[in-house]
């Protein structure tokens, strides 16, 4: 079969040859787009490279249009650099399906470039391997995440601030550290905001760094009061259940989507989160294992939520004697509360309103 050869984009594409349906993979990066298309019978019919633009998301889908009927999609990155790609391809009405990365034995044997790994996408899609439907990020729960990602950085340079001031206050000089021993945070930090520069570097690395604390914290509370505003306006009975915060809330709500409907049932949350025990049996050996995959924040997340409920909730301590009395670790037991929560947050996500296609712009 020869392959036609194109000298701009290493475009090597060839005419659909028995079937009219094509499947589409695309490997994406920053600036480039590779694509690969497949036919239905597995033959692939050309590579091309796109530039990560509207104007190149539009090139793509009509030369993928070109070589036959296009309804699927394979999409690596869809979170990421293939998110525009992914919100483009819906918008036109095509089926985009999130890819996951080769794993390390088909790299071995296949090798690696983009031209590979969008094959390979694509293949991922053709076989079934690849089935699960990319995150929408058009709605309040993508607010959530930006926010979240911006108060995260801001908690922990407060946390550094924090410490690196503590840290020169301890070879300071004596006058000056006696005069500020003994005193909470923060008194700590206005006293140290009202130093005098002028009286040496000492003095004025402590009143820049509280100045930058103060800075901080007024930007976490901010952004606390956006997150449990939007939280409220979204998902509010998500935070009357015991122990689940603003912070908490917002982790499990991202950890779904907007598009929570992507999600088959509260088992398919419950994995998503690394919440469910997996398959460990082998001959006579009939057991299961700790789940270390999914989602290591919203994984943690739940486990917050099950310390907050072993301290305040009645029902959970009463939980915790009677699994304990029949031989379960307090491990063992907060791993089963996990689960539990895991399904009531479910509940609770799965009866949020759908958004509203494009109301976030691409």
């Amino acid at each position: 079969m020869t392959i036609l050869s194109m000298p701009h984009g290493g475009d090597t594409t060839q005419p659909p040859a028995d079937s009219t349906t094509v499947v589409l993979g695309v490997d994406t990066h920053k600036d480039i787009h590779v694509a690969a298309a497949v036919s239905a019978l597995g033959a692939l019919l050309g590579t091309r490279e796109f530039p990560a633009t509207t104007t190149g998301y539009r090139e793509l889908l009509s030369w993928a249009r070109s070589l036959g009927d296009l309804r699927q999609a394979g999409v690596e990155g869809t979170g990421s650099y293939g998110a525009g790609l992914s919100r483009y391809l819906a918008g036109e009405g095509i089926v985009v399906i999130e890819v996951n990365r080769p794993d390390r034995a088909a790299r071995r044997r296949s090798g690696k470039t983009d031209a590979v790994d969008a094959e390979a996408a694509a293949r991922a899609v053709l076989g079934g391997r690849a089935t699960g439907c990319p995150k929408s990020k058009d709605g309040p729960v993508e607010e959530l995440r930006v926010l979240k990602v911006v108060k995260d950085s801001a908690v922990r340079n407060r946390t550094q601030a924090i410490n690196q001031l503590k840290a020169i206050l301890v070879s300071a000089p004596a006058r000056l550290r006696e005069s500020l021993a003994g005193l909470t945070n923060p008194a700590l930090f206005k006293a140290c905001a009202q130093l005098d520069p002028d009286e040496g570097a000492v003095h004025h690395a402590l009143r820049l760094l509280a100045h930058r604390i103060k800075q901080l914290t007024a930007e976490t509370t901010a952004l606390t009061r956006q997150i449990t505003t939007i939280i409220q306006g979204h998902q509010p009975q998500l935070l009357e259940l015991t122990g689940v915060g603003p912070d908490s809330a917002a982790i499990l709500l991202v950890a779904a989507g907007d598009n929570h409907d992507r999600l088959r049932d509260e088992a398919s949350f419950a994995a998503l989160c690394g919440v469910s025990p997996v398959e460990r049996s082998s001959g006579k050996s009939q057991r299961r294992r700790l789940n270390r995959g999914g989602n290591r924040q919203a994984n943690a997340a739940l486990y917050r939520i099950v310390l907050s409920r072993l301290r305040w909730e009645e029902r959970s301590r009463a939980y915790l004697q009677r699994r304990t009395a029949e031989g379960k670790t307090k491990r063992e037991v907060i791993r089963c509360l996990k689960r539990y929560v895991a399904r009531e947050i479910h509940r609770c996500i799965a009866g949020a309103p759908l958004p509203v296609p494009g109301s976030l712009p691409a």
